[in-house]
């Protein structure tokens, strides 16, 4: 074997499992079946699986599934315990406890009292003032990227094949930040058909190989928005920036996707310590 691409071939059956994970979320995932789609012995696939992202396949698998349940927590009126089912847990105490131990609240206090319920209320309140916005003049910004299409709420699976490809060229940069362009509207676009991208900045005249591709954030003034909190939450914080900041502020929304900026990792902290901040394109006045 060419052991210069056994880094790639390694990154790409560890992908395969994660895509397996994503698309059977409601389904009973088995071990053996992950060793399988690895294409590596099951006496040792979950040891490589561990080293190389950083967390066990049951880390994985509860976190994905409870960042999930937040978001239908907070955006959805579907019942405790069909959220409690559907993340896979057997009865509403076990997916109570293991919620409250990764979102600090109850499923139900969450769903009334999560960070979404914030921006809910200075939604509803119109309070232009109710959160800290910051204007910012940005140079472009140069960013090597893979593409993400569905929901919004998985485009860490981009994430982690861009640093997975990232790691296979020996091109992670050294302090890997971590960045996602959206460029449609989640309340108009079904699902399936959401565009985004995963990035990194690059500096100018780093050679960029498939499946890696060059992406150029605008450069300009932007409105940005310090959200602490889930990603499942977040939502609530677009909407109160684009329905009550916005028209509030004189500013006018520039032809350019919006895109985040990830100052933590949900593999180094706690669900409401994630840190993000959100920027909106303005025109210049």
């Amino acid at each position: 074997m060419n052991t210069s691409k056994a880094p790639i071939a390694y990154q790409t059956r560890l992908n395969r499992v994660i895509d397996h994970i994503y698309d059977h979320l409601d389904d009973d995932i088995r071990f053996d079946d992950l060793a399988e789609i690895a294409c590596l012995s099951p006496w040792h696939w979950h040891r490589v699986y561990t080293a190389m992202r950083g967390e066990t396949i049951t880390e994985t698998i509860r976190r994905l599934r409870l960042s999930r349940a937040a978001e239908r927590l907070a955006n959805s009126d579907l019942a405790l315990d069909a959220i409690a089912r559907r993340a896979g847990y057997s009865s509403a105490d076990a997916f109570g406890r293991a919620f409250k131990d990764a979102y600090g609240k109850s499923p139900a206090d969450y769903r009334e009292s999560g960070s979404h319920a914030a921006f809910r209320a200075a939604l509803l309140a119109e309070d232009g003032a109710g959160f800290p916005v910051s204007m910012e003049t940005l140079a472009p910004i140069r960013c090597v990227s893979i593409a993400h299409a569905g929901s919004y709420m998985q485009i860490d699976r981009a994430m982690g094949r861009l640093f997975s490809a990232l790691a296979a060229q020996d091109a992670v940069a050294p302090d890997r930040r971590m960045m996602a362009v959206f460029y449609d509207d989640p309340d108009l676009v079904p699902v399936e058909d959401l565009r985004s991208r995963a990035c990194s900045p690059v500096a100018d005249g780093v050679a960029l190989a498939p499946p890696i591709e060059e992406a150029m954030l605008r450069g300009g003034l932007y409105a940005r928005l310090r959200y602490q909190g889930p990603y499942a939450d977040m939502k609530g914080a677009y909407r109160w920036l684009l329905g009550v900041w916005l028209p509030q502020s004189g500013h006018e929304p520039d032809d350019a996707p919006m895109f985040e900026a990830y100052l933590n990792s949900p593999q180094q902290v706690a669900p409401n310590a994630l840190v993000t901040d959100i920027h909106l394109p303005l025109r210049a006045s």
